[in-house]
C-alpha cells in the first residue's frame, strides 16, 4: 500500500513543479523583453551620446540649460552659455544635443 501512495506522489509532485516553473518562465521573459531590455538600449544610448560629444556642440543639461561646449574633461564639460558666462557642469548633466535643423 505505502509503494503506491508513494509513486503516485512523486508523479504528482513532478507536474506540480513544472506548473510552477513555466509561469514563472514567461513572467522572467516578459520583464526581459519590455523592462529589462529597453532600459539598456536606452541607457547604451545615452552613454554614446556622452561619449561622441565634441567643442562647438550645442547641448541642453537636465536642468534644462541651454549653451555650446568649449571645454571637454573626462567627467566634466564646460559650457558657454552666453557671450562671457562659462558654467562647468558634469558629463552627466548633460540630457541632450541640440541638432542644428531644431535650431531655426
Amino acid at each position: 500500500m505505502f509503494p503506491l501512495a508513494a509513486s503516485g506522489g512523486a508523479a504528482a509532485g513532478t507536474g506540480g513543479l513544472i506548473s510552477f516553473l513555466v509561469p514563472l518562465i514567461i513572467m522572467f521573459a516578459v520583464f526581459y523583453f519590455l523592462l529589462i531590455r529597453p532600459q539598456k538600449k536606452k541607457q547604451q544610448t545615452r552613454n554614446n551620446m556622452l561619449n561622441a560629444l565634441q567643442k562647438g556642440d550645442k547641448i541642453v543639461t537636465i536642468g534644462g540649460l541651454h549653451g555650446k561646449i568649449v571645454e571637454l574633461a573626462d567627467d566634466t564639460v564646460v559650457l558657454l552659455v552666453n557671450d562671457a558666462t562659462k558654467l562647468t557642469f558634469d558629463r552627466s548633466a548633460i540630457s541632450h544635443r541640440v541638432e542644428a535643423e531644431a535650431q531655426s
